[in-house]
């Protein structure tokens, strides 16, 4: 198999680019959101194809051409050419952070607690030679500011009907936080919306039984969806409630069959906008966000659900995934208490936590 890259401004459309080049004998193998050098976020899809449907597709009779091999060699000279100025750049930055013990002091408790080094360097670029620099609690208060003007939060909004679709990895509480939003407003807000609850996830066991119990307690509507068609007639039936909360299948980013099945009721022709919110855990592993964002983003994500604070305190690797990915919060799970353990997403709130940590450090 070979793996080639296809981008384009939405998920959707870089994954047309493969299926109308190859049709249906690509395979996933990871998504994910970049900003390019003029601003513009786009997506590149990268696919797995076989090999063979590569050549033919790819260079056709043509394969055997040796005519593009100077140019081939021009580009390979250029790559390597920008590969050396890089990595002066990066010698050349590191040689100005050893000379300066406060940046190696605040850069090493950062790191410890969960930041990427990459990040605190771009913070620290623009600040050589400049006073910051010159003192411990000064440097760590400049870090912290820029940390909360860079963390987005996405207001609460239910002016208009919605449907919230909760995404994200295996054991992360998706079912119990759609209950807790499902409570939250239907009953415990300035008015009672009308909610209906739709379950996606035929694959974990006693998931549709355990979404059935909040819905009966809670006498909201609940429905079992196991295809696309009847996915959107559901959508169409329940187009007179105010907010539609949907359960998924948990995943691992490994699992492309249950990636893909999801993609496919995202990307449904419905009428309704779908609102894409990832369910991440406050406990998430340093190497597991990158897995995690590159599966995920290509939902087109629009916030994070941020569940599991009561199980940890130690905030920053969540902080780093927040800060390197611009995904806005929309809500945290500080319990497992339902409906009460439920909190709209708060700067401060994630921030008290992470600076309890680095004063510990």
């Amino acid at each position: 198999m070979i793996n080639e890259t296809f981008v384009a401004s939405d998920p959707k459309s870089a994954y047309d680019q493969a299926v109308q080049k190859y049709g249906n004998e690509v395979s996933l193998v990871s998504a994910k959101q970049l900003k390019y050098d003029d601003g513009v976020l786009r997506c590149e899809v990268v696919i797995a194809v076989p090999t063979e449907l590569f050549m033919e597709k790819s260079f056709g009779d043509l394969s055997m051409d040796n005519s593009s091999s100077d140019e081939d060699e021009t580009l390979l000279e250029e790559i390597g050419e920008l590969k050396a100025q890089l990595e002066q750049m990066k010698d050349g930055f590191l040689e100005l952070g050893e000379s300066n013990s406060i940046i190696e002091e605040v850069k090493t408790l950062f790191v410890e607690k969960g930041i990427a080094e990459r990040w605190l360097d771009e913070m620290f670029r623009s600040l050589i030679d400049t006073p910051v620099v010159e003192e411990t609690s000064l440097l760590v208060s400049y870090l912290l500011e820029e940390i909360d003007e860079i963390l987005k939060v996405k207001e609460e909004d239910l002016s208009t009907p919605k449907v919230m679709m909760l995404v994200g990895p295996t054991g992360v509480g998706k079912t119990t936080t759609i209950a807790k939003l499902a409570a939250r407003y239907a009953y415990l807000l300035d008015r009672p919306y009308k909610v209906a609850l739709l379950n996606l996830d035929s694959y974990k066991v006693g998931a549709i039984e355990q979404l059935e119990h909040y819905a009966d307690i809670m006498q909201i509507e609940h429905h079992s969806v196991s295809s696309v068609e009847e996915f959107k007639e559901k959508l169409e039936q329940l187009v007179d409630y105010d907010v539609i909360l949907i359960d998924t299948a948990g995943m691992s980013p490994y699992d492309t069959q249950k990636f893909i099945k999801t993609v496919e009721f995202v990307n449904s022709d419905s009428q309704r906008d779908i609102e894409v919110n990832l369910v991440l855990s406050a406990t998430v592993k340093y190497e597991d966000m990158e897995d995690i964002y590159k599966n995920f983003s290509f939902l087109n994500l629009d916030s994070v659900v941020i569940s599991k604070f009561d199980e940890t305190k130690h905030f920053g690797t969540l902080l780093n995934f927040m800060l390197l990915y611009n995904l806005p919060m929309s809500y945290f799970s500080v319990g497992q208490e339902v409906p009460d353990d439920l909190l709209l997403a708060s700067k401060e709130y994630l921030l008290e936590r992470f600076i309890g940590d680095v004063n510990e450090g």
